[in-house]
């Protein structure tokens, strides 16, 4: 049996230190990087996604970012099948696949047997309009009936992934949780590394990091890209400080509101985000404050290939 290269991953919560590790270890392995963030799949949000100048890559190739218009639906099964046509791709030029980012369903995805289950547009319309007349809360309450154990995992205000689960239950008669099967890997081998820092330095460091987007003209990017229908985009206009400065462009909140709306939001989303990945067993945890951290990833990537026979290392 011919060896492949592991896929190598770098996760974490927003604002711990993915990107630079990434370019670094990319750069070690003469390698490429696929996107793993769900909003840097889309065209025009750049200072908000927090996502590289072009410029900054250090002549590395990035995959799977500007891939999607901001109306489109970021669909995490399409993610899926592109992103492993993309490693296959990689792993043939004898490159090691390294994924980065932080939607941890992107990153399963990616790496383990998911299969997602059907959706019919019809089901899915009537759903969103209930949505519409009757908010999030209420839909919510209707899941916690039909699926306790889903509806204990999806926030009562995310509707878009209530009506998911609502819809699956209609076309399928079972409920949403049962339908996704155990995670099992897909793309082995893998490395999951997961990156973390001391709570109250990442919410620092998410508090500057806010700040110098506003900075860096967000207000305005978000602007050109409502002239271009971010605002029927349905899922990148709620990205996060996407979503609040919309508000505050349409006079429900101010500027200063959005801002603080956004810190706060995306400090909780890091710690969801560390949830997540806290529940895969194959995560190996790393202080993203170590200085020698990318030394220390490349030692662990070396000694995953001596530990197996057939590998390239």
């Amino acid at each position: 049996m011919d060896s492949v290269n592991p896929v190598v991953v770098i996760a974490g919560p927003t604002a711990v230190g993915k990107t630079q590790v990434s370019l670094e270890l990319a750069k070690a392995l003469s390698s490429e990087i696929i996107n793993a963030d769900s909003m840097q799949l889309y065209r025009g949000m750049d200072i908000g996604t927090a996502k590289l100048r072009l410029e900054d890559r250090l002549g590395i190739k990035h995959h799977l970012i500007d891939v999607l218009e901001i109306t489109q639906i970021a669909n995490v099964s399409d993610y899926q099948l592109v992103g492993r046509a993309v490693i296959q791709d990689m792993r043939i030029q004898g490159r090691v696949p390294i994924a980065v980012g932080g939607s941890g369903l992107y990153i399963t995805a990616l790496l383990d047997d998911l299969n997602f289950p059907p959706t019919d547009a019809q089901v899915r319309a009537h759903l969103e309009t209930q949505l519409e007349e009757l908010g999030p809360k209420f839909m919510h309450r209707r899941l916690v009936e039909l699926d306790p154990e889903s509806a204990q995992r999806i926030d009562s205000a995310n509707g878009r992934r209530i009506v998911r689960a609502l819809e699956v239950i209609e076309l399928t008669g079972e409920t949403f949780a049962s339908t996704l099967p155990k995670s099992n890997p897909a793309m082995a081998p893998d490395i999951r590394i997961a990156l973390t820092i001391n709570r109250a330095d990442l919410d620092l460091r998410i508090e500057e990091r806010v700040n110098e987007m506003w900075n860096l003209g967000l207000v305005n990017e978000v602007t050109g890209l409502l002239d271009q229908g971010l605002d029927r985009g349905v899922t990148a206009r709620k990205a996060l400080g996407y979503a609040q400065i919309i508000e505050a462009l349409n006079g429900d909140i101010t500027l200063e509101t959005a801002k603080s709306e956004t810190i706060r939001l995306t400090k909780r989303y890091a710690r969801k985000q560390e949830s997540w990945f806290r529940r895969d067993p194959k995560m190996i945890w790393l202080d993203a404050a170590d200085p020698d951290l990318t030394s220390r990833i490349l030692e662990i990537i070396e000694k995953s290939g001596a530990e197996n026979d057939d590998s390239v290392y």
